[in-house]
């Protein structure tokens, strides 16, 4: 009665602190979600390029229904995302926002990334559910993650996809002009190697996915641009690393895809098999440590382990998998990279990317 009576006792300060802490944190994710539909709508690119305006007038050059536009200006305001004039009653975007929310600010837009918290929200059931019977949430309870995906992916790769990532390899663009056989695991709806194989005609380029919808439109986006050396296919990637060709591929790449798979380690066993004596294989995957402890400072922290928790993870448990989660951390990177018979490894991060570190990886 006595311990029960210890533990009872309360800091007073320390608790208002958390309280108020947690408050801001149910308007913060509230701005989240508005956010998204700013950026799903054009509301913000709208507004970037206005005066101080009334929301019919906003509405008016988003093509969007002016009640709904009003609501959602009552939000922006309360969030400090959006300034109102309390005479006139008209609205504006500053500037200096617009440069953090508008597709014209390219990978700087971080409204792209306010969409995740929606989409986590989609399968809050099927993730409760879990918590109570195990198993995980498939790939199709999650209808928009790969738009979501690309979009990301055209922030923190396609942006500075010549600038920064291809030049992380020595002589890689002198190679890919000449020609080699890259693969991409886990292309997802394929705008990077559709991308590379559009730049750069004498290489040719492989796509694999477990996704038919996601491979599809890859598919769309090659025959599109007319693209004749590039191929998408549809394949589980369970038993890779015995049914990878030996040696097939001069470059192997993945992007923030293999902490996702049902066996992460035989996904990178497949690649060492596939890869050339000679070859590369660079990988993108999310940055921090395998101890939750030294990921206190993380500055997305509680958003990498979120999307872990209601994505990364269950995905692969659903395929009856390890369950890495997104979180896997650098320490376990280096350790699967090992286990899987790669022995030089070299660990990159690029100044615009605070999500992910990128590995330069040989035999």
């Amino acid at each position: 009665m006595q311990e029960a009576r210890k533990f009872a006792v309360i800091d007073p300060v320390k608790a208002e602190a958390f309280a108020g802490e947690f408050l801001a944190a149910l308007n913060h994710g509230a701005l989240c979600l508005m956010a998204s539909i700013g950026h799903r709508t054009g509301l913000f690119d709208a507004m970037s390029d206005l005066p101080p305006s009334t929301s019919a007038a906003i509405a008016e050059k988003a093509g969007l229904n002016e009640r709904y536009v009003r609501e959602w200006l009552g939000a922006m305001v309360a969030g400090g995302v959006v300034d109102v004039h309390p005479s006139t009653g008209k609205y504006h975007l500053p500037a200096e926002h617009a440069a953090y929310l508008t597709r014209a600010s390219a990978a700087d837009n971080m409204a792209v990334f306010s969409q995740y918290i929606a989409v986590m929200g989609c399968v809050e059931d099927e993730i409760v559910e879990c918590f109570f019977k195990g198993g995980g949430v498939p790939y199709e309870k999650f209808p928009r993650f790969h738009a979501v995906m690309a979009e990301d992916s055209g922030q923190s790769v396609l942006s500075s996809l010549e600038s920064h990532v291809l030049p992380l390899i020595p002589g890689l663009t002198d190679r890919l002009t000449t020609g080699i056989r890259v693969l991409d695991v886990g292309c997802g709806s394929g705008r990077i190697m559709n991308r590379l194989a559009e730049r750069y005609p004498n290489s040719h380029f492989t796509g694999i996915d477990l996704s038919p919808e996601a491979i599809g439109k890859a598919r769309a986006e090659a025959s599109q641009k007319g693209l004749r050396n590039i191929e998408f296919i549809v394949r589980d990637l369970t038993g890779f690393d015995a049914t990878a060709k030996p040696g097939e591929f001069d470059l192997i790449t993945t992007f923030d895809a293999v902490h996702d798979q049902a066996r992460p380690l035989d996904v990178l066993k497949g690649i060492h098999r596939a890869l050339k004596a000679d070859g590369w294989y660079l990988m993108q995957d999310i940055r921090g440590s395998s101890h939750v402890h030294k990921n206190l400072d993380h500055p997305i922290g509680t958003f990498l382990y979120a999307i872990s928790t209601m994505h990364c993870m269950t995905v692969s448990l659903a395929q009856g998998g390890e369950g890495l989660g997104a979180m896997w951390g650098e320490e376990k990177t280096h350790e699967y990279l090992q286990k899987a018979g790669f022995r030089h490894v070299q660990t990159n991060q690029l100044a615009h990317d605070i999500q992910n570190n990128w590995y330069v990886v040989r035999k």
